[in-house]
């Protein structure tokens, strides 16, 4: 649980950084998301998953 949770404060910082360096562009970059259609965002959502799973599969053994 100990790694688990310390896995889960780099999560945490890396997710952030961009909003704390680059909030502008953040907010424009966020506006071109809106224009993607969601099948395409479901599909990079779920290779970002199994790219996930794979790398912990990895890391494991």
């Amino acid at each position: 649980m100990k790694y688990f949770l310390c896995v889960l404060g780099m999560v945490f910082i890396i997710e952030g950084l961009p909003y704390f360096i680059f909030p502008a562009k953040l907010k424009i970059y966020m506006l071109k998301i809106t224009e993607i259609p969601a099948a395409t965002l479901r599909f990079l959502g779920i290779s970002a998953m199994i790219t996930g799973l794979i790398l912990l599969y990895f890391g494991r053994n």
